[in-house]
């Protein structure tokens, strides 16, 4: 497991190291989103695809720690 994972970024040969940084990173496989926020929206779901898209990831959740029942909190993003 990392966390704070670096995902680099590269657009029209300019190479960021550290484009984007994962929440957690778990096996190099799953990406972790973690929020606290009043609810979950489309630009949450858009910077989980993005995430996915450039770090190479096919399966992602997006977890708002801020509801009464955390299973109410949990979004599963495949790519």
């Amino acid at each position: 497991m990392e966390k704070e994972k670096p995902i680099p970024l590269v657009y029209n040969s300019i190479k960021l190291d550290c484009g984007y940084r994962a929440d957690i990173v778990v096996e190099e496989r799953i990406l972790l989103e973690l929020k606290a926020i009043e609810e979950l929206t489309k630009i949450h779901l858009a910077q989980m695809l993005t995430y996915l898209r450039i770090g190479g990831y096919h399966l992602g959740f997006i977890m708002n720690f801020n509801v009464l029942l955390f299973k109410n909190g949990i979004k599963r993003v495949v790519l």
